[in-house]
């Protein structure tokens, strides 16, 4: 295994106990975080959100002033700052399916472990979807 595998089974688990100890890895959190206007309204998610707004925030201050990441690799950065239609699209689908589910795809995994047959629906979906799009992706 190789440092870059290491590096990125070391940020994923990182990831994943931030999502279950922030509660983002739970639907009903999620959901009442989403529901503004129906009376039960969850701010909590905004200060997790907040905060990784500004982790990030750094990182990418951190990492203007690098030629490459920590590691030695180069950095795998979007080519393109383009906001078209299949971005918005996209956007749209996936709010849907976090305000419907509850769920997104780093919290789906967690829910793997924590509620395999609901969280399991989802995955399925959100692999046959990725299946799907990588067929008509012209």
């Amino acid at each position: 295994m190789n440092k870059e595998n290491i590096a990125a089974i070391i940020a994923g688990l990182f990831f994943g106990a931030g999502l279950a100890l922030s509660g983002m890895a739970d639907p009903v959190r999620v959901r009442g975080f989403l529901d503004i206007f129906g009376g039960n309204w969850d701010p909590t998610l905004m200060f997790v959100m907040g905060g990784a707004v500004v982790v990030m925030a750094v990182a990418w201050i951190i990492q203007r002033g690098m030629i490459k990441t920590w590691l030695g690799t180069d950095f795998s950065l979007p080519s393109s700052t383009t906001i078209d239609r299949p971005l918005i699209m996209g956007s749209v689908i996936f709010g849907i399916g976090w305000g419907v589910a509850g769920l997104c795809p780093g919290p789906s995994l967690i829910g793997l472990v924590l509620e395999p047959l609901k969280a399991g629906i989802f995955v399925i979906s959100m692999v046959a979807g990725m299946f799907i799009f990588k067929l008509t992706k012209a």
